[in-house]
This record gives structure tokens, sequence and C-alpha cells, in this order.
């Protein structure tokens, strides 16, 4: 090669090597953008719930399947197994940030003040109310006189049937006994003769049909006519977390709200995700017991606000609330639209 060409071949290089440094800019910055998604850091937040409610299966797919960090949060899952009083407590200080729990276990303690905030429904059915065959009760009438057994006296369950009783116009205090049994022993104590019927919640209840013979009939749900839309158990988040960080806890709501709404026509999938928190419980009992449960039911905004003053109404009524209690102050006061 002579040395006439040399400057071409140096030129026709530089211009090479120009041209691919142009084409590899847009891809670098492009590169760079998305190198700076990925290492966006993740808002950390703390999750209280109960892994033996199967109701709650949507709050670990909602970690295991992406959700959460779709939505930029990092969740950490807080097994809770302590006194509700205790719970709510967690979230007012910032022990814990966000928890899903009964509203029906939940009014009460926040009358007293903590500093705790509603901000969506998630679903409801998780109450029933049962009798046992063979002591003839067949409907709500047939309670008049009867005893109910119950988990405890401040559970849920007996909450709900009172006020579902005086709506059958059965005065809850007078016309019936309620008897408190450890959960496992009520199904033994109604084969006994020492309650005729039960109110509490699953699987307790669906584990008690299997193991005592005899018979059961359902008497009511929680979604029970005029319950039918209302939710039962609710995402509670710390006030502090509310005023400080809104968008982190829209994140988390948009997240449990998400996986609610997958559980619907991935209920298979969501049973064996949940199946290794579930003690004694197959998946196909996880799919039985899902039938009874409005995952669609999830209220946000003023329908959620409405649903927390209704209950507040019930459980006035009820002699559970203080008399002086305003029920849609209440409600405005415990509930936060995030979204």
């Amino acid at each position: 090669m002579s040395d006439a060409n040399v400057p071409n071949l140096k030129r026709r290089s530089l211009l090479a090597a120009a041209g691919s440094a142009a084409l590899a800019a847009p891809l670098l910055g492009l590169g760079g953008r998305a190198f700076a998604q990925a290492a966006a850091p993740k808002t950390k937040l703390t999750f209280a719930w109960s892994q033996v409610s199967f109701c709650l299966t949507p709050v670990p797919v909602a970690k295991e399947t992406g959700i959460f960090e779709k939505n930029g949060l990092d969740v950490e899952l807080i097994n809770y197994s302590g006194s509700t009083d205790q719970l709510l407590e967690a979230l007012s200080t910032g022990k814990s940030d966000a928890a899903i729990g009964m509203i029906h276990r939940w009014l009460k303690p926040l009358e007293g003040g903590f500093n705790v905030k509603i901000v969506a429904g998630t679903h409801g059915g998780c109450l029933r109310l049962i009798a046992y065959k063979p002591t003839g009760i067949t409907k709500i009438e047939d309670l008049r006189g009867k005893i109910i057994g119950v988990p405890d006296l401040a559970q849920p369950a007996k909450h709900f049937f009172a006020v579902y009783l005086k709506r059958h116009g059965i005065d809850p205090d007078r016309d019936v006994t309620w008897r408190a049994y450890q959960g496992d022993l009520l199904g033994l104590a109604a084969q006994k003769g020492e309650i005729h019927a039960i109110a509490y919640g699953e699987p307790t209840l669906y584990r008690i049909e299997r193991d005592i013979k005899g018979g059961w009939v359902t008497l009511a749900y929680n979604t029970s006519a005029p319950y039918e839309d209302k939710t039962c158990c609710v995402i509670g988040v710390g006030g502090d977390l509310v005023k400080k960080n809104r968008p982190a806890v829209a994140a988390l709501t948009r997240s449990l709200l998400e996986s609610y709404d997958w559980i619907q026509t991935h209920q298979r999938e969501g049973a064996e995700i949940f199946q290794k928190y579930a003690s004694g419980l197959t998946a196909d009992d996880l799919l039985t017991l899902y039938k009874q449960l409005t995952f669609h039911a999830h209220p946000i905004k003023q329908s959620l606000r409405d649903q927390i003053a209704f209950f507040a109404q019930d459980f006035k009524d009820l002699g559970v609330l203080k008399p002086s209690t305003d029920p849609k102050k209440f409600a405005d006061h415990i509930f936060a639209d995030v979204l």
C-alpha cells in the first residue's frame, strides 16, 4: 500500500469512529436512563398482617408477584398476633406503617383516639353464624332463648351478629346468651349441648364443620342483607405517615387493591402462594373458603367513608360506641382519601 493512501484511510477511520459514536450516544443515554430507573430506591414500608387469616391471601400475593415492587415499594411483611390495641398503637407511633384488620374490631379503639387512618376496604365475608343441626335451629328467629358460642365476648363476630340479631327483632342482651370458649373447643361445646350456635370466622368454622359430626346450618354471613356490599376488613395506616408521605400510602393502597382484583381471576395461584401459611388446609380447602369472600368489595373515597359511618351507627345503637359519638363526624375523623 502506498503512503498516498494513508491519509484517506485515516480520514475514513475517523469518520467511521465519529459515526459509531453518534449512533452510540442516544443508546448510552437510553441505557443511562434505564439504569437510573432500575436503581431508583424503593420506599420501604412495614406491613402487619395475620398469617392465619386466609382472607388476607392478597397480601403475600402482592409481595411474591412483584405488585409492591412495581409500585415503587419495598414492603416488609410482619406476622402480627397481638391485641388490636397493641396493633393500633404500633401504627400510631410509627413502629409499623400499615396493617389490615377488621373494622368491627377497630372502631371502638379508634374512638379512643389512636392516630390511625382507614384508607380502603379490602373484602367482605369473613364472619359466619352457624347452628348445630341436632338443635333443630334452621333460621335466625330460632335463636331466641338459645346459647351462642364465641371465642371471646369482645370478638368481632359477637359484635356483628349482635347487631344482626337486633335487626331481626332479637334482643342480643336478653333473648340470647353469649358464651365464650377457646376457638378449637366451640365445636365440641355444641356437640355436648353447652351451646347451640357459633359466631366466628374462618377457617375455624370450616374445620368445625369438617370435624364435628352431626351437621351444621349456616344462618348468616356478614355479607347477608343489608351488608351485601359492605367491607369487613380495612387498610389502616399511621396518621403521621399519611401526612408525611401520602404518595407512598397511595402506592401501598393501590398495590393491595390490585392484588385483591388479581386473586378474583387467579384463585388457584393465590391458594398455592398462601398454602405455606395455611396450617392443615390444602389448596382445595382454600378455594372452597374463597367462595364466601367478596374480594371485589374494596370501597375507597366517599363509599368507604359512608361504610365507616354505617358501622359506627350500628355500634352506637348496640352501645359499643359512646352515645355522644356522631357516626358521620367519627367517620370523617378516622378516614383518609389517599387515592
